[in-house]
């Protein structure tokens, strides 16, 4: 059985999985250049990424609407201001040069506003197996990293990502090791996911 976060905890298992707020990672207001359709006939595109499960999407705004890139919008249930409708989910591979810069500095924003979650994470983090545990699958964590997050954290919870790194004093960037780590789950090179569904 795939890992995902679903598994941590089996109230989430009833949780949506659908985003409902994404940051536009870039806007294409005559849609993409290399689309052979007429250009009377092309709609405006917005590349985004979801502020929950981290899933790329490509979006078509309404008839005058012009997003900014980095900026928040609503695409849950109900009433949609800014988007007309989702095509669909969308391959890292095709994000556009522009959207493909934007990335990395999104996800860190995204992990830092909402750090509360990802603490949660090397709080309640548990064994895949008996020879594997969910804080090995983060990288550059090891064997004894991981017995040192679980000493620390039978002492008091972790509060903050300063709070990890000043009581675990091999890992130097805490949150720089979970922004790695959700590239690689987007980029497919993770067999287990932790945080991006």
């Amino acid at each position: 059985m795939e890992f995902t976060q679903n598994t941590m905890n089996a109230a989430d298992a009833t949780r949506k999985t659908k985003e409902e707020y994404v940051v536009v990672l870039d806007y294409l207001p005559n849609g993409y250049p290399l689309d052979n359709t007429p250009s009377h006939k092309k709609t405006p595109i917005a590349q985004a990424i979801g502020r929950q499960y981290f899933t790329l999407l490509e979006l078509v705004p309404r008839r005058e609407v012009f997003l900014r890139p980095l900026s928040e919008i609503y695409i849950g249930e109900g009433k949609r201001d800014e988007i007309h409708h989702i095509i669909g989910k969308l391959n890292i591979n095709k994000l556009t040069g522009t959207a493909r810069k934007e990335l990395d500095y999104v996800i860190k924003d995204i992990v830092t506003k909402n750090s509360k979650r990802f603490i949660e994470f090397f709080n309640k983090a548990q064994p895949l197996s008996t020879r594997m545990h969910q804080l090995e699958l983060l990288p550059g964590l090891g064997k004894k990293h991981m017995w040192e997050i679980i000493e620390q954290r039978k002492d008091a919870p972790f509060a903050s990502f300063e709070d990890i790194k000043a009581r675990v004093k091999l890992i130097p960037d805490p949150e720089k090791i979970v922004v790695k780590r959700i590239l690689s789950e987007m980029e497919g090179n993770e067999k287990y996911r932790l945080f991006v569904e």
